[in-house]
């Protein structure tokens, strides 16, 4: 059965990421010239320049920097969730590295700025795997 939620449509830039995911790896794009991870991924890197990028295991740790509680949603597939949270995440890699996604495995009440969180994957049926953050 395919999940009614929108389904990630990879290119080749992001194929390498979401084949990772479904892995159960972490694996961001970080470049080869100055070692920066690059997220989202990008044709160049932000901070040199180089077009010298690939991806590489990241540790999938972070704190929640921001968030919102979804109430209602009209977003197909997310009907029956609500209420849940999805969360800006700084990732512990690098300063200024964040990742966005739902936080799962605790109550919306109990998600707070400063969050310990891992990164965790969820089967999106018909695509594969995909990102969320649990409470760590």
């Amino acid at each position: 059965m395919v999940d009614p939620r929108a389904i990630p449509q990879p290119d080749e830039m992001t194929a390498p990421y979401w084949e990772a995911c479904s892995r159960g790896s972490y694996e961001l794009q970080r470049c080869r010239s100055c070692r920066r991870f690059v997220h989202f991924p990008e044709p160049e890197c932000p901070t040199c320049h180089s077009i010298d990028l690939g991806f590489e295991p990241a540790s999938g740790l972070g704190q929640v920097e921001t968030f919102t509680v979804v109430h209602r949603t009209v977003a197909p597939g997310f009907a029956e969730r609500p209420p849940y949270v999805i969360a800006w995440v700084a990732m512990e890699d690098q300063a200024g590295l964040r990742a966005f996604g739902n936080v799962c495995g605790c109550e919306p009440d109990d998600v707070v700025i400063g969050l310990p969180v891992k990164v965790v994957f969820e089967d999106l049926p018909g695509f594969g795997a995909i990102p969320n953050f649990a409470v760590r």
